[in-house]
């Protein structure tokens, strides 16, 4: 979750069901190029609520993504169909996240201060670290998709991309946002109880939706969310102990890294006494 702009400007105050979808619409603007509502309309106020709607827009975009994979998996072999299913995601949206997780791999790669640091992940240009640290993660999640099973893949998809969004949101509700003055101010500032009880609703409904549909073994999904949930604490270790918090780019390298640490999980060789 790269840092996009603002202006400020007095919330409204709104209630009910069209405050809900607007602040969902509004989630949906800021992390894909979809369309969305003239109605809808944008303040910055709505940004810091609509956290609780991360795992949401990652239902849509895992979608998306199966659903290129399915049509693509139909003309072509399964390493083209992955492939084709990752550009239809990065495509979506926008590179946002990845250009989040290359920043931070800039930021903390070299031994540097705490201000140079943010200074680094501030920068749109692009470092060794940052070039090396991409191109190592989609390759990573390309070689793990594609040695899945097809319906393997719709579900890892399906529940890959709310959950490693949740996981961001996860910096949002316990951590501080480093960075005195930042364009994504609106959206780092911490979760409410209630809002952090509704993404973590929606991350989990993925997960009882592929084990009630026996799309993959319960076994091989613990070790997706125990490998994913790892990686999100080391970064979260590491933003803590190299920043004092986190910072936009920070969120979308927890949501590329715990993605990936997913895929990698759902597909290991597990012991025989674990494996279904």
């Amino acid at each position: 979750m790269s840092e996009k702009e603002f202006t400020s400007s007095p919330p409204p105050h709104s209630t009910g069901l069209l405050y809900q979808l607007r602040l969902f619409f509004t989630a949906l603007q800021f992390f894909t190029r979809l369309p969305i509502p003239r109605w809808v309309g944008f303040e910055p106020h709505w940004l810091q609520h609509a956290t609780r709607y991360f795992p949401l827009v990652g239902w849509i975009v895992a979608w998306a993504c199966a659903l290129v994979y399915l049509l693509a998996a139909q003309l072509w072999p399964q390493p083209v169909a992955v492939l084709l299913s990752t550009v239809a995601g990065i495509w979506l949206t926008g590179a946002f996240h990845e250009d989040g997780f290359a920043d931070a791999c800039d930021g903390l790669g070299g031994a540097v201060s705490r201000e140079r640091a943010l200074e680094i992940m501030r920068d749109s240009r692009l470092g060794s670290y940052g070039v090396i640290g991409i191109i190592a993660l989609l390759l990573t999640k390309l070689a793990a998709l594609q040695a899945l099973l097809p319906l393997q893949v719709v579900a890892a998809l399906g529940m890959a991309h709310p959950l490693s969004r949740w996981l961001a949101t996860c910096l949002i509700w316990r951590m501080d946002y480093v960075r005195e003055e930042g364009k994504v101010k609106p959206l780092a500032q911490q979760m409410r109880h209630g809002e952090f009880l509704l993404a973590t609703v929606l991350a989990v409904l993925p997960v009882m939706g592929v084990i009630v549909l026996g799309m993959m073994s319960w076994q091989r999904i613990v070790a997706g969310v125990l490998l994913a949930a790892m990686a999100a604490a080391w970064l979260a270790w590491r933003f803590q102990r190299r920043l004092g918090g986190y910072t936009g780019d920070g969120l979308g390298a927890v949501q590329q890294l715990s993605e990936t640490a997913f895929y990698l999980g759902a597909l290991a060789t597990l012991p025989s006494w674990w494996r279904a």
